[in-house]
């Protein structure tokens, strides 16, 4: 029988107080922080993503934070790739790694395993763009709809990237994403033993690790909207929409790349192209992220064993610190 090193999941919705919790723990335990955060994958994103400030990561360097362009694109299969590389680097210097952020589906992807969907393809990708072009993306889902209607319903008519992902998906293999997505690629969901060890009845494919899932759950959701709002306020004051002028003066961005459908970028993009005005902007990315959070909320819940703790608690930071101290010690 051998003892699992542990991992600890700090996970909430937006505006939540996940980045100051975990660089808290950091002056306490013998962590190393791993960003679970879609959005601060990218360089120069910093006031729509409330990116950590130099002063932050100084004191509490993150993994995974400014590592591509916002013209790149960065996956589930990727951050499983690299959080699994660093988790096992981080337990070989005898620390722990602390993965915290708010992107459920990278958390489900590195506790559950991918499905097993094809890469992208250029050409079937360069020929999608044009039919977009040539159509528009509700003509591409009508398609989708045709050949797989259980896809096609439950994604939005004007969600180019996931219709399209979608489509190019069939193109490739022949086969739809539901009927792939509902096939795993070996990989058996975490499930640890009471003890926390390995023992004779789990898989090679197990995540090698005993991890201790914290979710921060606000008690009241006006509060969590509340906070949403002024920090979505305090973006804009600090000058989200001249952060995004420049990145695209500096990278050869359009409006359907990865990084410009992030809540705020999409909507001061539709700012600066005229599409709507500021109160707009103001109304519409409040709006966006309360969404977002509630996505969020939504995955929480469905994600099991997860710890809760009110983060709108006064000492909240101090339960979540007292509560995987004893969980280190199981």
């Amino acid at each position: 029988m051998i003892k699992l090193p542990p991992a600890i999941f700090l996970m909430g919705p937006t505006a939540s107080g996940k980045t100051g919790v975990a660089v808290e723990l950091a002056q306490h335990l013998p962590v190393e922080l791993i960003s679970v955060d879609s959005a601060l994958v990218f360089r120069d994103m910093d006031i729509g993503t409330a990116k950590p400030d130099a002063a932050t990561l100084a004191r509490a360097p993150h993994h995974l934070i400014d590592i591509i362009n916002p013209t790149e694109a960065y996956s589930a299969a990727a951050f499983r790739r690299d959080a699994l590389r660093l988790m096992h680097d981080i337990t070989q210097r005898g620390k722990i790694p602390l993965l915290v952020g708010g992107t459920m589906l990278y958390f489900k992807a590195l506790r559950d395993g991918l499905n097993d969907l094809p890469e992208s393809d250029p050409e079937v990708r360069a020929a999608l763009d044009t039919e977009i072009a040539q159509h528009g993306i509700k003509h591409l889902h009508q398609q989708l709809a045709a050949v797989d209607a259980e896809t096609a319903a439950r994604l939005k008519p004007t969600d180019t990237q996931r219709i399209q992902r979608a489509m190019e998906i069939y193109r490739i293999t022949g086969k739809t994403m539901s009927s792939l997505i509902k096939n795993p690629k070996g990989v058996s969901p975490y499930a640890p033993t009471d003890a926390g060890v390995v023992g004779a009845g789990d898989t090679p494919h197990t995540l090698p690790c005993r991890i201790i899932p914290i979710a921060l759950i606000p008690s009241d959701r006006a509060q969590l909207h509340a906070r949403i709002a002024t920090r979505f306020q305090a973006m804009l004051k600090h000058g989200l929409v001249d952060e995004l002028r420049m990145l695209r003066e500096k990278y050869p961005l359009h409006p359907d790349m990865t990084a410009m459908r992030c809540v705020g970028y999409r909507q001061a993009w539709q700012f600066i192209e005229g599409e709507i005005d500021d109160v707009q902007l103001l109304e519409t990315g409040i709006i966006a992220t309360r969404q977002l959070a509630k996505r969020q909320l939504t995955w929480l819940r469905s994600m099991p064993d997860n710890i809760e703790i009110d983060c709108l608690m006064d000492d909240y930071g101090e339960k979540v610190k007292n509560t995987i101290t004893q969980l280190l010690h199981v």
